[in-house]
């Protein structure tokens, strides 16, 4: 009598291989979830941008707004923020030139970020003479003083759109990560799958934009990010020594040149608008320096 065999429960081939390994993405995020300086810089900056798009959604006053009976007075629920000489009201004018520094900052991060990894990538994989060419170029925009051109084109542009500004900082802000895309695409273009796609006949545009820009995305995204509040805090100070934005536009700079005579007078004039830069900035940086730490644990692993 043949005894029955013994039968083996059948064993499901995801269980066999084990749990997968959580992709570099989902440890980026869960590292974010336990880092409380991520949450504070990026629901602070929420608050701010949602501010400055709404927030004269159900205001009395605009940044144009002249109130001949409340000139060079204190805050009061009226002016939130108080007036300045003429009456117009500092709150309308903080949430404006607010909502303009932020869109300087916002375009200026990314588009600097930009020209760093196309740039910085296209140098490191031609290598050669295109290489030395364009690090040639970097360095001498990086020995290049960037406020004495803006001083010396300052009668080409003054009376210029905000526009202008924009540009120059988004030009002038790309070199030194350019630089490290540089280097870190030198050593990429010497791996397998590099080598692949190269002899594959692929084009070198399409081996920058699929091979090696992925690989230095996460160097492109810390610098978007902290390139913002970057961006923010020298638009500021160019508009401030008046350099940048010009009247009648109005941004954080413009405001504090104004309020920077009566800060001990009429402090409302200065503190406010101040702050907010302040917070904005301090925001920016924590998101950033945040991320900077997921990407790269390195960089501060046992800061939190």
């Amino acid at each position: 009598m043949v005894e029955d065999a013994q039968v083996l429960p059948v064993t499901p081939k995801a269980q066999q291989r084990g749990p997968r390994p959580a992709s570099r993405l989902r440890l980026i995020f869960a590292k974010l979830a336990r880092t409380p300086r991520f949450w504070v810089g990026t629901l602070t900056l929420l608050v701010i941008v949602l501010w400055a798009l709404f927030g004269l959604a159900f205001y009395n006053f605009n940044a144009v707004s002249q109130d001949v009976m409340s000139m060079n007075t204190g805050p009061t629920g009226k002016h939130w923020f108080g007036t300045d000489e003429i009456g117009g009201d500092i709150y309308a004018q903080t949430v404006v030139g607010l909502r303009k520094s932020l869109l300087i900052g916002f375009v200026v991060g990314p588009v600097s970020a930009l020209l760093a990894g196309f740039i910085g990538a296209l140098a490191g994989y031609l290598g050669g003479v295109w290489d030395r060419v364009i690090v040639w170029f970097i360095d001498l925009l990086l020995v290049l003083p960037a406020l004495y051109i803006l001083i010396m084109l300052y009668p080409l542009i003054k009376g210029g759109s905000w526009v202008i500004v924009m540009v120059y900082l988004a030009i002038f802000s790309w070199m030194i990560l350019a630089r490290v895309i540089r280097a870190q695409t030198s050593s990429l273009r010497d791996r397998d799958f590099v080598k692949a796609a190269r002899f594959m006949g692929v084009k070198t545009s399409t081996i920058i934009r699929r091979h090696i820009i992925p690989n230095v995305s996460s160097l492109l995204i810390i610098d978007a990010t902290l390139g913002v509040g970057a961006a923010i805090l020298t638009e500021t100070t160019l508009s401030y020594f008046g350099f940048g934005v010009q009247p009648p536009d109005v941004s954080l700079g413009t405001l504090l040149s104004s309020g920077t005579g009566a800060a001990t007078t009429r402090p409302w004039l200065f503190v406010f608008p101040a702050a907010i830069l302040v917070i904005t900035v301090l925001a920016t940086s924590l998101a950033g320096d945040a991320l900077r730490d997921a990407v790269d644990p390195t960089s501060g692993a046992n800061r939190d």
